[in-house]
C-alpha cells in the first residue's frame, strides 16, 4: 500500500449512477480507485470530476478479454501493493412480463448480473488474496423477494446473494471478507430514463393479445419504478455512505440493508411471511 492512499479499490459499473457516485466518494476519501467504465468518453467525464488518483479502466464484464486486460492493467499498476477491495456494482436491467421477454435478452441479463460477477471476481481474487482484502457485492432488496415485471432483476440478485454466501465460506481460509449491500430503489434520474425507454420498447414489441393481458399493469409498475428513481427513492449519498462504512469496518457485517427507514424492511418481511403471496402483491401494488 502506498503512503498517499488508503488502499486500492476496483469498482465496476462506474459510468453513471451509484457506481460513479461511489467511485468519486472513495477517491475523495483517499482510496486509489480503478473505476470500471464502458467507453472512453465515460472515463474522461469521471476523470474531470475526480482527483489524479482515480484511474478509469474499460471493462465490459460480459467480455473475457476486457476483464483480462483490466485485471492485468491493475495488477501491473499495483505491483506488490495488492487490492484492498473489489466492488461488484455493474448490472443490467431487463424488465417486462417473463412471458414476453426474448430468451436472448434473458441470457444477456444473466450474463451481466450473474456470470459477469463471477468472472470479474475470479480475475481479481489473486490481488485480493495478497492483502486479505474484501469483496463487496451490490445486491438489492429485491434479492429477498420477487417483484412483478422486474422478475429478472429479482432472480439475478437472488443468485448474487447465493454467490456472495458461497464465496464468504470458500474464501474464509484466505482471510477475504465477502459481503453484500442491499439497497432499496435509489434516486438516479438516468436510470429512470432507461426504465421509461425500456417500458415503451417492451410495449411496442408486445402483440395485441399480450398488451391486453399485461399492458396496463406493466405500465403502472414501470411508472412507479421510474418515479422512485426520480424522487421517491433513496438519495444516492445514503447508499454510498453505507458502502464506505462497509469498506472501512475492521470486521464488516455480512450484509448491509439500506432502506428509507428501519421499519420498512421489517414490514415487508413480516407482511410477506404472514399473508398469502398474491394478497401481498395485490396490496403492494394497489393501483393495479
Amino acid at each position: 500500500m502506498t503512503k498517499n492512499n488508503k488502499g486500492a479499490v476496483v469498482i465496476t459499473g462506474a459510468s453513471t449512477g451509484l457506481g460513479r457516485a461511489t467511485a468519486l466518494l472513495l477517491d475523495k476519501q483517499g482510496y486509489r480507485v480503478f473505476a470500471g467504465i464502458r467507453t472512453e468518453q465515460d472515463g474522461e467525464s469521471l476523470k474531470q470530476a475526480a482527483s489524479g488518483n482515480l484511474t478509469p479502466i474499460i471493462i465490459d464484464i460480459t467480455k473475457a478479454q476486457e476483464i483480462k486486460s483490466a485485471s492485468e492493467f491493475v495488477s501491473l499498476a499495483l505491483g506488490n501493493e495488492g487490492l484492498f477491495a473489489l466492488i461488484n456494482n455493474a448490472y443490467a436491467g431487463v424488465d417486462g412480463p417473463l412471458e414476453c421477454i426474448p430468451i436472448d435478452d434473458i441470457r444477456w441479463n444473466f450474463e451481466v448480473n450473474v456470470i459477469g460477477q463471477i468472472a470479474v471476481t475470479q480475475a481479481f481474487l489473486p490481488m485480493l488474496r495478497q492483502v486479505k482484502g474484501r469483496i463487496i457485492n451490490i445486491s438489492a432488496i429485491c434479492g429477498r423477494f420477487a417483484i412483478p415485471y422486474r422478475g429478472l432483476l429479482s432472480t439475478s440478485k437472488i443468485a448474487l446473494e447465493a454467490i456472495t454466501d458461497t464465496l464468504r465460506i470458500e474464501l474464509r481460509s484466505s482471510g477475504i471478507e465477502v459481503l453484500s449491500i442491499l439497497p432499496g430503489g435509489i434516486i438516479t434520474p438516468e436510470q429512470a430514463d432507461k426504465v421509461e425507454a425500456n417500458c415503451q420498447k417492451v410495449l411496442g414489441n408486445m402483440s395485441t393479445e399480450m398488451k391486453a393481458i399485461y399492458g396496463k399493469n406493466f405500465r403502472i409498475c414501470m411508472e412507479d419504478s421510474a418515479k422512485g428513481n426520480r424522487s421517491g427513492g433513496l438519495p444516492v449519498e445514503k447508499v454510498t455512505a453505507v458502502i464506505l462504512q462497509a469498506l472501512q469496518a475492521p470486521k464488516p457485517k455480512r450484509e448491509y440493508f439500506v432502506v428509507q427507514s428501519p421499519w420498512q424492511l421489517k414490514l415487508y418481511a413480516l407482511y410477506k411471511r404472514l399473508v398469502p403471496h398474491q394478497y401481498f402483491y395485490d396490496n403492494l401494488y394497489k393501483d393495479i
